[in-house]
């Protein structure tokens, strides 16, 4: 039986064809790893929030160049242009349509930061036009969508990183590493957590969609639905049509890091208590939510998520920790605790540049190491530190928590395929409804 861990082995692959949104490219062989003195020619897609990380970690490494800024609102890309010309010196060429971009073989590598329902369709139309991918987290929109993406980076053979840039840390690899040698004896539990606390979105309006964005294609894969104004550009993360809640939005990386921690893969149960208990608005998934997952070996991952309403007693805004009989370490993106059972700490490492935790952007010296070795990767073929076959496990946890919360109950899990073997109702989310012509194929 072929499992997640066995996409990490490199394959070889011929050529392929990309149908998908009446678009067809050429016929493309997989390329050569770039010498190691080669530039590796990128792209930006969707340049609003997070992709200013991702293009102050590209202008940070020696033998890269953006060519292309991509977003299908022009008001975005002029604010974008400035932003470029003050802080990286240079303003790339401008697309609107990502599809254009995959047709230039100038490209050698796209950065995905759209929202959600985007990320494995355009990471796989990528590969199919013989791109490397990096792509934000989560890097599925549903569980479909995340094995279809492991298949298609095992067929095309290219390198794909994951936007969990605290694999990149060089603190919580030292903690990985110690845990492993153990440090903290046998680990047993990761505890990761969030806390933010996001106002209302309100109820939307139908409202004419503005000249300025592109609503059909700013919609792709997803079914369509009327232009509202509590949508664009950042609350679509709260409409299941386009977002996948906060589990994902931010859940994912400290999930990510506890599972790398203690070793695990996909969880043998999964329970999830919570609810939205805010405001009465659209926001369409719950806004506080427990999630507990059990492994093999008695292990288990808690994740406690407040998107609205600050944490008490109050902790740092997000955070891991990690369990063991001997001892317990505590990881945040920029430091790494080691603390005996007593509570006592008995050292402490922080990492040389701080990154942001809570903002919307979320810039730092992490995004600057995950990209590097991601380019690293394309140019010199050395290991990614998140692969999107491991990648794709973590952002797996958290469907299968949505499933849970949707499904009201404890799922029981096949490790091998992470589909729920007692819920019907859990396995409706298994795949989405997507607009005619869009769906995404190998």
């Amino acid at each position: 039986m072929t499992t997640r861990r066995d996409f990490i082995k490199k394959t070889t692959t011929g050529t392929a064809a990309v149908t998908l949104g009446g678009l067809v490219l050429p016929q493309m062989g997989i390329a050569n790893v770039l010498g190691a003195n080669d530039q590796v020619n990128c792209a930006v897609i969707g340049v609003r929030g997070r992709a200013k990380a991702h293009v102050k970690a590209i202008n940070a490494y020696p033998n890269a160049k953006i060519i292309y800024n991509c977003d299908v609102d022009d008001l975005i890309i002029e604010a974008h242009n400035t932003w470029c010309q003050n802080s990286i010196g240079y303003v790339p060429k401008v697309e609107k349509d990502f599809r254009k971009i995959l047709e230039d073989k100038d490209v050698d590598a796209v950065f995905i930061a759209t929202p959600e329902h985007w990320h494995a369709p355009m990471a796989i139309m990528a590969m199919q036009a013989g791109k490397h991918v990096y792509v934000e987290k989560p890097c599925s929109h549903n569980p479909h969508e995340n094995d279809l993406l492991v298949a298609a980076q095992k067929k095309y053979n290219k390198k794909v990183q994951m936007g969990n840039q605290q694999r990149s840390a060089q603190t919580s690899r030292l903690a990985v590493k110690e845990i492993k040698e153990g440090i903290i004896g046998d680990v047993y539990k990761g505890e990761a957590y969030y806390s933010n606390n996001r106002g209302s979105i309100g109820r939307g309006k139908k409202t004419d969609i503005p000249n300025t964005l592109d609503w059909d294609l700013w919609q792709g894969p997803a079914p369509r639905e009327a232009y509202r104004d509590n949508i664009h550009p950042y609350n679509w993360h709260w409409f299941r049509n386009w977002g996948t809640g906060e589990v994902h939005n931010n859940g994912t990386h400290e999930i990510d890091v506890c599972r790398w921690a203690l070793g695990v893969d996909l969880p043998k149960t999964v329970t999830s208590f919570g609810g939205k208990y805010t405001y009465d608005d659209d926001w369409e998934f719950v806004d506080n939510q427990q999630l507990t997952f059990g492994f093999n070996d008695n292990k288990f991952i808690t994740w406690n998520g407040h998107s609205r309403g600050i944490m008490k007693p109050e902790r740092p805004g997000r955070g891991a920790t990690i369990y063991g009989s001997k001892g317990i370490i505590e990881l945040s993106r920029n430091f790494y605790k080691l603390y005996d059972l007593q509570g006592n700490l008995i050292k402490s490492e922080l990492e040389e540049s701080v990154s942001a935790t809570l903002d919307t952007q979320g810039i730092g010296g992490l995004d600057v190491s995950h990209v590097a070795n991601f380019l690293d990767a394309i140019r010199t073929d050395i290991e990614l530190h998140s692969p999107i076959a491991d990648a794709s496990i973590s952002t797996m946890l958290c469907h299968l928590g949505n499933m849970a919360q949707d499904a009201g109950e404890t799922l029981k899990i096949d490790t091998a395929t992470g589909k729920a073997l007692n819920s019907e109702k859990a396995m409706q989310n298994w795949k989405r409804e997507y607009e005619k012509d869009w769906e995404p194929k190998l």
